[in-house]
Protein backbone atom coordinates (compact mmCIF):
# COMPACT_ATOMS: atom_id res chain seq x y z
CA UNK A 1 0.00 0.00 0.00
CA UNK A 2 2.86 2.36 0.79
CA UNK A 3 4.38 1.97 -2.70
CA UNK A 4 0.98 2.41 -4.32
CA UNK A 5 0.40 5.56 -2.30
CA UNK A 6 3.79 6.95 -3.34
CA UNK A 7 3.05 6.25 -7.01
CA UNK A 8 -0.33 7.96 -6.75
CA UNK A 9 1.21 10.98 -5.02
CA UNK A 10 3.84 11.29 -7.76
CA UNK A 11 1.12 10.99 -10.40
CA UNK A 12 -0.93 13.79 -8.86
CA UNK A 13 2.18 15.99 -8.59
CA UNK A 14 2.89 15.45 -12.29
CA UNK A 15 -0.69 16.34 -13.20
CA UNK A 16 -0.46 19.51 -11.13
CA UNK A 17 2.93 20.34 -12.66
CA UNK A 18 1.45 20.38 -16.16
CA UNK A 19 -1.87 21.92 -15.01
CA UNK A 20 -3.72 18.99 -16.57
CA UNK A 21 -7.12 20.51 -15.77
CA UNK A 22 -6.37 23.34 -18.22
CA UNK A 23 -6.67 20.88 -21.11
CA UNK A 24 -10.21 22.28 -21.10
CA UNK A 25 -8.90 25.38 -22.90
CA UNK A 26 -7.96 23.64 -26.15
CA UNK A 27 -9.93 20.37 -26.14
CA UNK A 28 -13.38 21.93 -26.76
CA UNK A 29 -12.00 23.77 -29.77
CA UNK A 30 -10.72 20.47 -31.17
CA UNK A 31 -14.26 19.14 -30.71
CA UNK A 32 -15.64 22.25 -32.42
CA UNK A 33 -13.48 21.59 -35.48
CA UNK A 34 -14.45 17.92 -35.49
CA UNK A 35 -18.18 18.60 -35.19
CA UNK A 36 -18.08 21.23 -37.92
CA UNK A 37 -16.27 18.80 -40.21
CA UNK A 38 -18.76 16.01 -39.51
CA UNK A 39 -21.71 18.47 -39.40
CA UNK A 40 -22.66 16.74 -36.19
CA UNK A 41 -21.34 14.00 -33.94
CA UNK A 42 -18.22 12.31 -35.39
CA UNK A 43 -17.67 8.57 -35.17
CA UNK A 44 -16.99 7.59 -31.57
CA UNK A 45 -13.63 6.05 -32.47
CA UNK A 46 -12.53 9.32 -34.06
CA UNK A 47 -13.81 11.25 -31.06
CA UNK A 48 -11.80 8.99 -28.74
CA UNK A 49 -8.53 9.39 -30.64
CA UNK A 50 -9.00 13.16 -30.80
CA UNK A 51 -9.18 13.19 -26.99
CA UNK A 52 -6.08 11.01 -26.73
CA UNK A 53 -4.16 13.17 -29.21
CA UNK A 54 -5.07 16.41 -27.45
CA UNK A 55 -4.15 15.07 -24.01
CA UNK A 56 -0.86 13.75 -25.36
CA UNK A 57 0.04 16.98 -27.16
CA UNK A 58 -0.78 19.28 -24.26
CA UNK A 59 0.95 17.07 -21.69
CA UNK A 60 4.06 16.94 -23.86
CA UNK A 61 4.06 20.71 -24.41
CA UNK A 62 3.44 21.64 -20.77
CA UNK A 63 6.05 19.19 -19.53
CA UNK A 64 8.58 20.62 -21.97
CA UNK A 65 7.66 24.14 -20.85
CA UNK A 66 8.32 23.26 -17.21
CA UNK A 67 11.67 21.69 -18.12
CA UNK A 68 13.07 24.56 -20.17
CA UNK A 69 11.77 27.21 -17.76
CA UNK A 70 12.83 25.49 -14.55
CA UNK A 71 15.70 27.91 -13.82
CA UNK A 72 13.51 30.95 -14.41
CA UNK A 73 10.79 29.37 -12.27
CA UNK A 74 13.28 28.84 -9.44
CA UNK A 75 14.24 32.53 -9.46
CA UNK A 76 10.66 33.82 -9.66
CA UNK A 77 8.90 33.99 -6.25
CA UNK A 78 5.55 33.28 -7.93
CA UNK A 79 6.73 30.01 -9.47
CA UNK A 80 9.51 28.84 -7.13
CA UNK A 81 7.23 26.20 -5.59
CA UNK A 82 6.53 24.46 -8.88
CA UNK A 83 7.38 20.78 -8.87
CA UNK A 84 10.71 20.88 -10.71
CA UNK A 85 12.39 23.84 -8.93
CA UNK A 86 10.98 22.60 -5.62
CA UNK A 87 12.48 19.13 -6.15
CA UNK A 88 9.16 17.29 -6.09
CA UNK A 89 9.80 15.92 -9.58
CA UNK A 90 13.18 14.87 -10.94
CA UNK A 91 14.33 16.11 -14.32
CA UNK A 92 14.46 12.55 -15.68
CA UNK A 93 10.85 11.98 -14.61
CA UNK A 94 9.77 15.14 -16.38
CA UNK A 95 11.56 14.11 -19.57
CA UNK A 96 9.96 10.66 -19.46
CA UNK A 97 6.57 12.32 -19.16
CA UNK A 98 7.30 14.53 -22.17
CA UNK A 99 8.55 11.67 -24.33
CA UNK A 100 5.72 9.35 -23.31
CA UNK A 101 3.08 11.99 -23.98
CA UNK A 102 4.66 12.84 -27.34
CA UNK A 103 4.62 9.18 -28.35
CA UNK A 104 0.97 8.94 -27.30
CA UNK A 105 0.15 11.97 -29.45
CA UNK A 106 1.79 10.51 -32.57
CA UNK A 107 0.15 7.13 -31.99
CA UNK A 108 -3.28 8.76 -31.74
CA UNK A 109 -2.67 10.74 -34.95
CA UNK A 110 -1.59 7.52 -36.69
CA UNK A 111 -4.89 5.95 -35.63
CA UNK A 112 -6.86 8.74 -37.30
CA UNK A 113 -5.74 9.30 -40.91
CA UNK A 114 -2.60 9.99 -42.98
CA UNK A 115 -3.00 13.78 -43.12
CA UNK A 116 -3.43 14.01 -39.35
CA UNK A 117 -0.17 12.10 -38.93
CA UNK A 118 1.60 14.33 -41.49
CA UNK A 119 0.53 17.45 -39.61
CA UNK A 120 1.43 16.01 -36.21
CA UNK A 121 5.13 16.88 -36.28
CA UNK A 122 4.80 20.57 -37.31
CA UNK A 123 1.87 21.04 -34.93
CA UNK A 124 3.71 19.61 -31.94
CA UNK A 125 6.94 21.35 -32.94
CA UNK A 126 5.19 24.72 -32.97
CA UNK A 127 3.69 24.01 -29.56
CA UNK A 128 7.10 23.15 -28.13
CA UNK A 129 8.70 26.18 -29.78
CA UNK A 130 6.39 28.48 -27.84
CA UNK A 131 8.20 27.59 -24.60
CA UNK A 132 11.38 29.21 -25.95
CA UNK A 133 9.87 32.35 -27.46
CA UNK A 134 9.97 34.53 -24.33
CA UNK A 135 13.73 34.50 -24.77
CA UNK A 136 13.60 36.48 -28.02
CA UNK A 137 10.19 38.02 -28.80
CA UNK A 138 7.44 39.90 -27.00
CA UNK A 139 4.98 38.37 -29.46
CA UNK A 140 5.22 35.05 -27.61
CA UNK A 141 1.52 35.37 -26.70
CA UNK A 142 0.55 35.34 -30.37
CA UNK A 143 2.79 32.35 -31.00
CA UNK A 144 1.00 30.51 -28.19
CA UNK A 145 -2.25 31.48 -29.90
CA UNK A 146 -1.04 30.02 -33.20
CA UNK A 147 -0.07 26.81 -31.39
CA UNK A 148 -3.49 26.43 -29.77
CA UNK A 149 -5.21 27.36 -33.03
CA UNK A 150 -4.07 23.97 -34.32
CA UNK A 151 -6.75 22.39 -32.08
CA UNK A 152 -9.82 23.11 -34.24
CA UNK A 153 -7.79 22.47 -37.39
CA UNK A 154 -6.68 19.12 -35.98
CA UNK A 155 -10.25 18.20 -35.08
CA UNK A 156 -11.42 19.02 -38.60
CA UNK A 157 -8.66 16.99 -40.27
CA UNK A 158 -9.15 14.08 -37.87
CA UNK A 159 -12.71 13.71 -39.20
CA UNK A 160 -12.34 14.60 -42.87
CA UNK A 161 -8.72 13.70 -43.62
CA UNK A 162 -8.59 16.91 -45.66
CA UNK A 163 -8.11 20.67 -45.30
CA UNK A 164 -10.84 21.38 -47.86
CA UNK A 165 -13.54 23.67 -46.54
CA UNK A 166 -11.86 24.36 -43.23
CA UNK A 167 -12.99 27.69 -41.68
CA UNK A 168 -9.62 29.35 -41.13
CA UNK A 169 -11.29 32.27 -39.39
CA UNK A 170 -12.02 29.89 -36.48
CA UNK A 171 -8.30 29.25 -35.96
CA UNK A 172 -7.57 32.95 -36.33
CA UNK A 173 -10.16 33.66 -33.65
CA UNK A 174 -8.42 31.20 -31.34
CA UNK A 175 -5.09 32.97 -32.03
CA UNK A 176 -6.40 36.31 -30.75
CA UNK A 177 -8.45 34.81 -27.91
CA UNK A 178 -5.37 33.05 -26.54
CA UNK A 179 -3.08 36.04 -27.16
CA UNK A 180 -5.51 38.24 -25.23
CA UNK A 181 -5.78 36.15 -22.09
CA UNK A 182 -2.09 35.20 -22.11
CA UNK A 183 -1.10 38.88 -22.35
CA UNK A 184 -3.23 39.65 -19.30
CA UNK A 185 -1.82 36.68 -17.39
CA UNK A 186 1.76 37.71 -18.24
CA UNK A 187 1.19 40.91 -16.26
CA UNK A 188 1.83 38.85 -13.13
CA UNK A 189 5.48 38.45 -14.16
CA UNK A 190 6.04 41.77 -15.94
CA UNK A 191 8.55 43.09 -13.40
CA UNK A 192 10.41 39.77 -13.16
CA UNK A 193 10.57 39.38 -16.95
CA UNK A 194 11.88 42.92 -17.36
CA UNK A 195 14.52 42.43 -14.67
CA UNK A 196 16.03 39.26 -16.13
CA UNK A 197 15.58 40.15 -19.81
CA UNK A 198 12.66 37.93 -20.80
CA UNK A 199 10.22 39.20 -23.41
CA UNK A 200 6.49 39.69 -23.03
CA UNK A 201 4.07 42.42 -24.02
CA UNK A 202 3.58 43.61 -20.41
CA UNK A 203 7.33 43.72 -19.76
CA UNK A 204 7.95 45.67 -22.96
CA UNK A 205 4.87 47.89 -23.21
CA UNK A 206 3.92 48.18 -19.55
CA UNK A 207 0.85 46.65 -17.93
CA UNK A 208 -1.57 49.40 -18.94
CA UNK A 209 -0.72 49.30 -22.65
CA UNK A 210 -0.65 45.50 -22.56
CA UNK A 211 -4.17 45.47 -21.10
CA UNK A 212 -5.37 47.73 -23.88
CA UNK A 213 -3.82 45.49 -26.52
CA UNK A 214 -5.37 42.42 -24.90
CA UNK A 215 -8.74 44.11 -25.24
CA UNK A 216 -8.12 44.62 -28.96
CA UNK A 217 -7.12 40.96 -29.30
CA UNK A 218 -10.33 39.83 -27.61
CA UNK A 219 -12.47 42.10 -29.78
CA UNK A 220 -10.86 40.61 -32.89
CA UNK A 221 -11.43 37.10 -31.52
CA UNK A 222 -15.13 37.79 -30.99
CA UNK A 223 -15.54 39.16 -34.52
CA UNK A 224 -13.75 36.15 -36.01
CA UNK A 225 -15.86 33.70 -34.00
CA UNK A 226 -18.96 35.50 -35.31
CA UNK A 227 -17.68 35.25 -38.89
CA UNK A 228 -17.12 31.52 -38.33
CA UNK A 229 -20.79 31.07 -37.45
CA UNK A 230 -21.85 33.01 -40.54
CA UNK A 231 -19.48 31.09 -42.84
CA UNK A 232 -20.62 27.74 -41.47
CA UNK A 233 -24.28 28.74 -41.68
CA UNK A 234 -24.91 28.01 -38.02
CA UNK A 235 -28.28 28.97 -36.60
CA UNK A 236 -29.23 31.31 -33.78
CA UNK A 237 -28.11 28.91 -31.05
CA UNK A 238 -24.49 29.51 -32.00
CA UNK A 239 -24.92 33.25 -31.72
CA UNK A 240 -26.61 32.87 -28.34
CA UNK A 241 -23.42 31.14 -27.29
CA UNK A 242 -21.44 34.07 -28.68
CA UNK A 243 -23.42 36.44 -26.46
CA UNK A 244 -22.29 34.38 -23.45
CA UNK A 245 -18.75 34.45 -24.85
CA UNK A 246 -18.87 38.24 -25.16
CA UNK A 247 -20.00 38.48 -21.54
CA UNK A 248 -17.15 36.25 -20.38
CA UNK A 249 -14.60 38.26 -22.37
CA UNK A 250 -15.87 41.53 -20.93
CA UNK A 251 -15.94 40.10 -17.41
CA UNK A 252 -12.24 39.22 -17.66
CA UNK A 253 -11.40 42.84 -18.32
CA UNK A 254 -13.70 44.13 -15.58
CA UNK A 255 -12.41 42.07 -12.67
CA UNK A 256 -8.70 42.72 -13.25
CA UNK A 257 -6.81 45.90 -14.01
CA UNK A 258 -3.16 46.91 -14.46
CA UNK A 259 -3.11 48.03 -10.83
CA UNK A 260 -5.13 45.13 -9.35
CA UNK A 261 -4.32 41.59 -10.46
CA UNK A 262 -5.72 39.92 -7.33
CA UNK A 263 -8.59 38.25 -9.21
CA UNK A 264 -6.60 37.22 -12.26
CA UNK A 265 -6.97 33.50 -11.59
CA UNK A 266 -10.76 33.80 -11.78
CA UNK A 267 -10.30 35.67 -15.04
CA UNK A 268 -7.73 33.29 -16.51
CA UNK A 269 -9.03 29.87 -15.44
CA UNK A 270 -12.79 30.15 -15.00
CA UNK A 271 -13.73 32.50 -17.82
CA UNK A 272 -11.48 31.02 -20.48
CA UNK A 273 -12.53 27.48 -19.69
CA UNK A 274 -16.13 28.69 -19.94
CA UNK A 275 -15.54 30.36 -23.31
CA UNK A 276 -14.11 27.28 -25.01
CA UNK A 277 -16.87 25.04 -23.63
CA UNK A 278 -19.65 27.47 -24.56
CA UNK A 279 -18.45 27.87 -28.14
CA UNK A 280 -18.28 24.10 -28.57
CA UNK A 281 -21.70 23.49 -27.00
CA UNK A 282 -23.24 26.30 -29.05
CA UNK A 283 -21.74 24.81 -32.22
CA UNK A 284 -23.05 21.34 -31.38
CA UNK A 285 -26.51 22.66 -30.57
CA UNK A 286 -26.62 24.71 -33.77
CA UNK A 287 -25.63 21.70 -35.86
CA UNK A 288 -28.13 19.45 -34.08
CA UNK A 289 -31.01 21.86 -34.65
CA UNK A 290 -30.02 23.36 -37.98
Amino acid sequence: MGELSAVWKKFTILLEMIKFKLTVFALPFAFTGAFLSARGLPALSVFFWIVVAMVGARTCAMGFNRIVDRRFDADNPRTAERALPAGQVRLLEAWLLVLGAGALFFFACWQLNPLTLQLALPALGLTLLYSLTKRFTAFCHLILGVALSMAPLGGWVAVSGSLAGYPWVLSLGVVFWVAGFDTVYACLDADFDRRIGLYSLPSRLGRRNAFRLAGVFHLLAFVLFAVTGWQQQLNAWYFVGLVVTAGALCYQHLIVSPSDLSRIHASFFSMNGLISIVIFCATWLALATG
